[in-house]
């Protein structure tokens, strides 16, 4: 019997240095140079643009676990910029499935944990019969590099920031499988990072 999919996009977003780093030498906590430009217009409108379309969150446990001490409160925060405060609602409305071979139990209302290789979670979220939308991988390079690496990733959403940060790690490693890639869109913000819409073509 063949599985039938939805055709459900698998997409991820990342913040990069110009030479292909998502953190500094410092390690995964230095995350200084990108700091300033996460919070400009065209950061916060690359992040309207992600989740437009996606209704799954896919998240590492490190990662979901910041987030659930962060977004909560901002969805709530009469202060927060409006765009900040919209992907919060969606994070926390939205279903999320957090990868994990450690959480015995979901950290957040409507998520769900999932463990085993990557290729057969995205099949089963391609194939569930309740999932409509994007499958989104938030800010998590580690999750990212696998989807990559599998060519199972169908588009990414990249800032670039125009910063050499020359150590940390590289999202693009050696070894990754030849691909194509069509820019589908592109804006430069008032610090000069760049927001890249890259489609898969296949």
């Amino acid at each position: 019997m063949t599985e039938q999919t939805t055709g459900r996009k698998v997409a991820a977003n990342l913040l990069i240095s110009l030479d292909g780093r998502y953190h500094g030498a410092g390690g995964p906590a230095d995350f200084g140079t990108f700091a300033i430009y996460a919070t400009t217009d065209v950061a916060r409108d690359q992040m309207t643009r992600m989740r437009e379309n996606a209704t799954t969150a896919l998240l590492g446990r490190v990662l979901a676990e910041g987030f659930l001490g962060y977004w909560p409160s901002v969805s709530a925060d009469d202060n927060a910029d409006p765009r900040d405060r919209a992907y919060a609602k969606w994070l926390v409305d939205t279903e999320k499935v957090v990868l994990s071979t450690t959480l015995t139990e979901a950290p957040w209302e409507r998520t769900r944990v999932m463990n085993g290789p990557i290729a057969d979670l995205i099949a089963d979220l391609k194939t569930d019969g309740e999932g409509e939308g994007d499958i989104l991988v938030n800010t998590s390079p580690s999750v990212t590099k696998e989807l990559l690496s599998a060519d199972l990733l169908d588009r990414m959403y990249l800032i670039v920031i125009p910063e050499i940060t020359g150590g940390g790690m590289r999202l693009f490693e050696d070894g990754l499988p030849p691909t194509k890639w069509k820019l589908t869109y592109q804006e430069t913000g008032e610090l000069g990072a760049m927001a890249l819409v890259y489609d898969r073509v296949r």
